[in-house]
């Protein structure tokens, strides 16, 4: 089976995952689709693969006779998908690209155009996956399991392919930013990893966002309009002042590379109560403890006009930039150049804007730098993948495993 087949097989599973609830995983669903992988490893003769009850996915793949000295390499990708655009009822089609705008759904007049995605310049020839405009695509990060299950099914059918053990780990709730919480790394046994997350092909990612979460409660005092003189404070209005206060020029819309931002990702409210949720974002470690100060200060300023207590404002880390995590381990970024190289890509560095499990597990003691899967746009309706992306990056990683 091929990583294209893989694929869109993997995307048929409903599979979003939720950042407001309180299980493990965060939805059920995603289960359905981990006991259908636990079962394709167990299948394909890995060892010991199963799904733990957390929604975990292992499986392990035997040294060849000769290397079973070698450093036990991780592979890992997670299943489920954003969840703020629907991943249910995935209608995906092949498109042999010639350039120009491509017509995702005619009745809806939904169209990826050329002039507002420049990256399709770059794929004149060759064969897109993409919706119909109504759901995300799901290649963040089915994708990136595809690629894996076809690299390591590939060696197991072709025995001649020395490599030494491999462990291979799939994850759900990584678009909650709980991904790497349930990770079994002892069970796991690595000595380090590589996640397969990433997007366009050839990129190398070890440097991520230092990221943290702003929860925001404005609490207000409702008057009836007729009667409220000196009396009303409206949360709304509260919150309107909070957020032209973030710097404006300092949005995700106006930002990119290194440069870090505020980004208001929800806002609802009336005049007794609002609740804005932020999130926080900064390569440099300075940089970013100082945009926590800012919000907190912004939050202190407006408790000082309105009074103690109307504004809440809890500030959370989520995760670290796992560059100080791997860089000290310079072997594993080579062995993931040399892996794109031998499949006649040249690796590109890239600093991740936004952050994977990896980023995690590297402060968990497994350092674990993020390889490209292929894909373009993810989380929205103009998400797609080449099926030559598929495939080439399932090559690279056989060279990865096999180290030739």
């Amino acid at each position: 089976m091929t990583a294209t087949e893989r694929f869109l097989k993997y995307i048929t599973f409903d599979t979003e995952s939720d950042e407001s609830s309180q299980t493990v995983p965060s939805t059920e669903k995603q289960k359905v689709l981990g006991a259908y992988l636990a079962r394709e490893l167990e299948e394909m003769g890995l060892e010991g693969a199963h799904m733990d009850q957390y929604g975990y996915v292992y499986g392990w793949l035997p040294a060849s006779k000769g290397r079973e000295d070698d450093p036990v390499v991780a592979l890992i990708a997670h299943m489920d998908t954003a969840p703020r655009v629907s991943g249910k009822n995935v209608k995906a089609r092949v498109v042999a690209y010639a350039g120009g705008d491509i017509v995702l759904n005619q009745e809806k007049g939904i169209v990826m155009k050329a002039a507002e995605f420049p990256d399709l310049a770059e794929q004149v020839g060759k064969h897109l996956i993409v919706t119909d405009g109504t759901t995300l695509l799901g290649a963040d990060d089915k994708a990136g399991v595809a690629e894996i299950f076809t690299a390591v099914d590939h060696l197991i059918q072709h025995p001649e392919l020395p490599h030494g053990r491999v462990a291979v780990c799939i994850t759900p709730d990584e678009e909650a930013g709980q991904g790497a919480d349930y990770v079994d790394l002892e069970k796991l046994g690595a000595a380090y990893g590589y996640t397969v997350d990433g997007g366009p092909l050839g990129s190398l990612e070890y440097e991520n966002f230092n990221a943290a979460g702003a929860n925001v409660t404005i609490h207000g005092v409702n008057i009836h309009p007729g009667d409220a003189k000196n009396k009303m404070k409206n949360a709304c209005l509260i919150a309107a002042e909070l957020i032209a206060m973030v710097p404006p020029a300092e949005a995700p819309a106006h930002t990119e590379g290194y440069e870090g931002f505020y980004h208001l990702c929800t806002m609802s409210g009336d005049e007794s109560e609002a609740k804005l949720e932020w999130i926080i974002r900064d390569h440099d470690r300075e940089k970013f403890e100082a945009r926590k100060t800012v919000m907190a200060n912004i939050g202190d300023y407006l408790n000082g006009k309105y009074g103690p207590g109307t504004v809440e404002m809890d500030i959370q880390d989520a995760y670290r930039n796992m560059k100080e995590m791997v860089l000290p381990h310079p072997e594993i970024l080579d062995r993931a150049r040399s892996a794109f190289r031998a499949a006649g890509i040249e690796p590109v560095d890239v600093a991740i804007r936004g952050g994977t499990d990896g980023a995690k597990l590297s402060f968990l003691g497994l350092p674990c730098p993020n390889l490209s899967t292929g894909g373009y746009h993810f989380h929205g309706v103009y998400e797609y993948i080449p099926r030559e992306s598929l495939e080439s990056m399932t090559e690279v990683l056989v060279h990865l495993l096999t180290g030739v």
